[in-house]
């Protein structure tokens, strides 16, 4: 088997650890130095099932607005934008610029480069503080970032699944609208922390790879009353 070459590395901010882009062959991956693959060009099929399962409530609303939280390799945005008016508009938060450049450099193609779109919007910086500022902004929030609520390789995401955080994001979702959250795994604990913030929670497993390949991950979807 070809051996991984190393691409680009970067620093992740407030001492976050390092992020290294490799390739080998056609296929590009994403790992934190001794952590591990984050993710990989051909296996995107919970990230994809994340947006379409985040957005397809949003498929007749006029001017719809959504928030991502991490670009990765693109595909959740590529995803999202399949399932949104041509109005729309996608603010995608990444907190690593190099990783932006990335998907501009090597990885766009994959996902059918999606930053190209004019509905797309990045924003270098921390999606908890646009959750925070974003009171009634949003009529989806999708997260992606590390493992899941208990699977963080980044202690400082954990701000993100508190009953702080979750109250954060239910202010800033619109009337009916959804929080969806990534996970490598399940955790019955956080889907109780949703109910009690007063979500309305859907919990579903799906594949890593399409075709019902590949790991099982986690998917909530957590919508806010009318």
């Amino acid at each position: 088997m070809n051996p991984w070459n190393l691409i680009d590395s970067s620093e992740i901010p407030a001492g976050g650890g390092e992020l290294r882009l490799y390739r080998r062959g056609a296929e590009y991956s994403i790992m934190i130095a001794g952590g591990g693959e984050l993710m990989n060009s051909r296996i995107h099929g919970s990230e994809d099932a994340l947006a379409e399962l985040g957005c397809r409530h949003l498929a007749t609303t006029p001017q719809p607005r959504v928030l991502i939280g991490g670009l990765g390799m693109g595909f959740t945005l590529a995803a999202a934008l399949t399932q949104l008016r041509p109005e729309a508009e996608v603010v995608v938060a990444e907190l690593v610029p190099a990783v932006v450049q990335w998907n501009r450099d090597h990885l766009g193609a994959f996902a059918g480069r999606p930053l190209d779109d004019s509905r797309s919007t990045v924003h270098l910086g921390d999606v908890a503080a646009l959750i925070r500022k974003g009171r009634g902004a949003f009529d989806a929030i999708l997260l992606d970032v590390d493992n899941g609520p208990e699977g963080l390789t980044q202690r400082e995401n954990d701000k993100l699944y508190t009953t702080k955080g979750l109250l954060a994001a239910y202010a800033a979702l619109r009337a009916n609208g959804v929080l969806a959250v990534w996970s490598a795994g399940p955790d019955q604990r956080f889907s109780e922390r949703l109910r009690q913030v007063g979500f309305g929670v859907e919990e579903h497993q799906v594949r890593a790879h399409h075709g019902g390949k590949g790991a099982r991950h986690t998917i909530w979807l957590a919508q806010r009353g009318g």
